[in-house]
């Protein structure tokens, strides 16, 4: 295994890491699911325009998160989804990145509340589910997302990662 490839794997790792224990830490604060929610971990989403192991990473820390953290099966699978859809598309966009943030906050808005009404029984209008879920998602994303963004992105070009 060369060196470089190491490193993907355990940058991957780490982020994937990462979002477990940033999702707890929101779990703790009641934020990190249900129809308000602010998940710090999808501040991570962005990632993927820097390096392609942020999307498996993403996926694999969303999938562990929403094990760990006690979601229906459903949620899991249909979580994990989203947030997979998110980290491709966000990868797809690297050349873009100022709209990168685009697919994962698209792809949540619109599988979250579907979620959320189907397995949990929340009874909100889909319409209104969908809002809360993107205001959730743009604090993310947007707001911790380009702090993240930034800092990675000046850690990789001293790095030489």
């Amino acid at each position: 295994m060369k060196r470089n490839e190491s490193r993907e794997i355990a940058a991957g790792g780490l982020i994937a890491a990462l979002y477990v224990v940033l999702t707890f830490v929101a779990a703790a604060m009641g934020i990190a699911s249900g129809a308000i929610q602010v998940r710090i971990s999808e501040g991570l989403c962005l990632l993927p325009c820097l390096m392609p192991s942020a999307v498996p990473g993403l996926t694999l820390g969303c999938l562990l998160a929403n094990l760990l953290t006690g979601c229906a099966p459903w949620d899991v699978v249909f979580g994990t989804a989203a947030t997979l859809i998110g980290a491709v598309g966000t990868r797809m966009m690297r050349r873009t990145p100022n709209l990168s943030w685009i697919p994962p906050v698209v792809s949540n808005t619109v599988i979250v509340p579907i979620v959320l009404m189907k397995v949990y029984g929340v009874d909100t209008a889909w319409p209104l589910l969908c809002l809360q879920i993107f205001i959730g998602e743009m604090i993310s994303v947007c707001g911790i997302g380009l702090v993240v963004y930034h800092l990675a992105e000046k850690y990789l070009k001293t790095s030489h990662m």
